[in-house]
């Protein structure tokens, strides 16, 4: 096992501006207004089981349809491209379904927490870092999705709008950043 502080962080970070919880909690503030129920730790616990499954077997699952990790990379530093623009322009490439009233597991742990993005970038991490590094990164990610589920009233408060609106738009520039790292390093 070769833990590395570095690589922890730099994962963490990756996955932090990935998740982009700061830049959902105007969807999940919404939803609470809207007097919908989330459980803030199961909507967790679901979204890292989803993010350890495909930490775990993602590289098998690609190998079944003879996808190899570093196409994978590509593919997801291309959706992650797309998620960052998202974020940048403030518009919405990616549909979601607005009356979706379900709650915790759809669609606050998928696919805000652990969606498409999330699950790409974990397969593409895979491809140049250890595996109990990104296992750490993951956990440490939810450990901040928890807080920042528990604390949406009090965050809501403390930025307001356009706090939360630079905050989804500083880290689309970090994501844009990564999109392109992860592609040059794959290619």
């Amino acid at each position: 096992m070769k833990l590395s502080f570095t690589e922890i962080s730099t994962i963490s970070l990756t996955l932090f501006a990935v998740i982009d919880i700061l830049g959902a909690l105007p969807i999940i503030i919404g939803m609470r207004q809207k007097n919908a129920h989330i459980d803030s730790g199961w909507a967790t616990v679901a979204a890292g089981i989803l993010m350890v499954l495909f930490l775990l077997i993602g590289e098998k699952l690609l190998g079944l349809f003879g996808i190899d990790v570093s196409s994978f990379a590509v593919a997801g530093s291309i959706v992650i491209f797309i998620i960052a623009i998202e974020m940048i322009l403030g518009i919405d490439l990616f549909r979601h379904d607005p009356h979706e009233k379900t709650g915790s597991i759809v669609p606050i742990a998928f696919p805000i927490i652990a969606g498409s993005g999330t699950l790409t970038t974990i397969i593409s991490l895979k491809a140049i870092y250890t595996f109990e590094n990104i296992l750490l990164g993951i956990l440490f990610n939810l450990m901040f999705v928890y807080i920042a589920l528990k604390s949406t009233g009090f965050i809501e408060r403390i930025l307001g709008k356009p706090g939360l609106l630079l905050i989804r738009k500083f880290f689309g520039i970090v994501l844009l950043a990564i999109a392109v790292k992860l592609f040059k390093t794959n290619f």
